[in-house]
């Protein structure tokens, strides 16, 4: 990993150094610190009281010619996390690459990326900055709060090539992507992975490769995705081989309301043969999935203070078919004093798990970008 990640910034170094013209570097910082209470997450059972780096990125983007481009997200996830401790995809503790790709653009309805990036499949891992959430965190399914990703990842990443584009004057985005998706001895064909994704947007266009959760009032967005992801023969040497499919559909609502603004986001996914165990919800790999969520917040109009208020709800649900549901309830608030680029959230997260176990995850974090 540390020659990936030396090997990315060397590329970056040189195509500034060595370009027919300069080419337009940026850079930036982003942090967010969390203090979470855990029922449950301490190793004698009872709350665990973490301060953490919940995400801790460095990130450098570079037009290195016409029609060409170099992105860097270096990374840090959950560092200080009780019990956790994976340096190498920086989780727990170590930094690592978490985007990398170089990307040919000859035309916004055609680009071609080729690395470590988001996965082509769903909305809230797929598309949405982590930065802009709604929510203090991803849904519970989708690696939010101390969940787990459903699907197979390198922290909700994975390495291929994709194409995308946003034809139609913005109002079609299209991502298809091949990549290694599940390896090593879970795959001993070394079968690949085909993820895809279509989304409509009928007003204000999504164009960016990273969206935003919830744009504050700043646009108005009513958008309606599809997206699929599927890999074959997998499974450990001597047990009967299965194929994993996946389909998604959501929409995405964001829309001024006189002097505050409406976010409403919904998806509903299908899994059948899970790569991933879900352990808040008992489900192991192989296992049949239904799973949902519908979240939606409020910008209050005018100024709270020197900042702005917003407050939002999310349920979900985690529907396997053999065992019990598991709910994930949560509501917060969102403090913006700059915006994204500078915010405090205060969330209430509970894990109910259908006559088994019920927890609850109170987190504070706050959040800025340079």
């Amino acid at each position: 990993m540390r020659k990936t990640m030396v090997a990315c910034l060397a590329a970056l170094t040189a195509a500034v150094a060595t370009g027919d013209e300069a080419p337009a570097l940026k850079w930036g910082f982003r942090l967010q610190g969390w203090y979470q209470a855990a029922e449950q997450g301490a190793a004698d059972g009872g709350t665990a009281h973490d301060f953490m780096a919940r995400r801790a990125y460095v990130w450098a983007s570079a037009r290195l010619a016409p029609n060409f481009s170099l992105f860097v997200h270096l990374a840090g996830d959950r560092i200080g996390q009780t019990g956790l401790d994976a340096p190498g995809v920086g989780l727990g503790s170590g930094i690592a690459l978490r985007d990398g790709w170089i990307a040919w653009e000859p035309d916004p309805a055609f680009r071609v990326q080729l690395g470590r990036m988001y996965v082509p499949f769903t909305r809230a891992f797929g598309t949405e900055s982590t930065f802009t959430l709604l929510g203090v965190d991803l849904p519970h399914a989708q690696g939010g709060g101390r969940g787990a990703l459903f699907y197979a990842s390198k922290v909700g990443r994975d390495d291929g090539v994709v194409v995308w584009g946003t034809p139609l004057a913005g109002r079609l985005q299209y991502r298809v992507g091949v990549s290694e998706g599940v390896e090593g001895a879970s795959n001993p064909s070394d079968s690949l992975r085909l993820a895809g994704r279509v989304a409509v947007s009928l007003l204000d266009p999504e164009t960016a490769w990273f969206n935003r959760g919830t744009y504050l009032g700043e646009k108005r967005v009513l958008a309606f995705g599809l997206g699929y992801d599927g890999q074959d023969d997998l499974g450990p040497p001597g047990t009967p081989p299965f194929d994993t499919r996946s389909w998604t559909a959501d929409v995405f609502l964001d829309l001024p309301v006189g002097r505050g603004a409406v976010t409403a986001e919904g998806a509903y996914t299908d899994v059948e043969g899970a790569t991933q165990a879900l352990p808040a919800a008992g489900t192991p790999v192989g296992a049949d999935l239904r799973l949902w969520y519908l979240q939606a917040g409020y910008l209050l109009p005018g100024r709270l203070g020197p900042g702005r208020l917003q407050l939002y709800g999310r349920s979900e649900s985690i529907d396997p078919e053999s065992g019990s549901e598991t709910s994930t309830p949560a509501v917060g608030a969102n403090y913006f004093l700059r915006g994204h680029d500078l915010k405090v959230t205060l969330d209430w997260n509970r894990i109910d798990r259908r006559g088994t176990d019920t927890r609850d995850i109170v987190t504070l974090q706050v959040q800025f970008s340079l």
